[in-house]
């Protein structure tokens, strides 16, 4: 296992509700989960990943979500048993579009 740390800074938009959790890691494939944390600002991004020496990979894959989303106060959680940069990006879109379609 490989344990993976990202942090991002100012971000932007800010997700008030509660937890979501996507994705199964028993499916053989990843689980994310994806929670506003007080982080002045930040989104901190933790991985533990079967597959070792994808750092680079990663932290693309980290880098274009965030470009993307642009969360500040918001821990996320991946758990991965090998899932392609593409289901990933995948996953933690869906964790929060599910986030913003919960908003009153």
């Amino acid at each position: 296992m490989e344990s993976l740390q990202f942090r991002f800074q100012h971000g932007k938009r800010l997700l008030l509700h509660s937890a979501q959790c996507v994705g199964v890691v028993s499916s053989g494939n990843l689980e994310i989960v994806i929670e506003p944390f007080h982080l002045n600002g930040d989104c901190e991004i933790s991985i533990s990943t079967a597959a070792r020496g994808f750092a680079p990979i990663w932290e693309a894959v980290m880098h274009d979500f965030h470009a993307r989303w642009n969360l500040r106060d918001t821990r996320i959680a991946i758990n991965d048993m090998g899932a392609t940069p593409a289901v990933v990006s995948l996953r933690l879109d869906q964790a929060v579009e599910s986030m913003l379609q919960a908003a009153p």
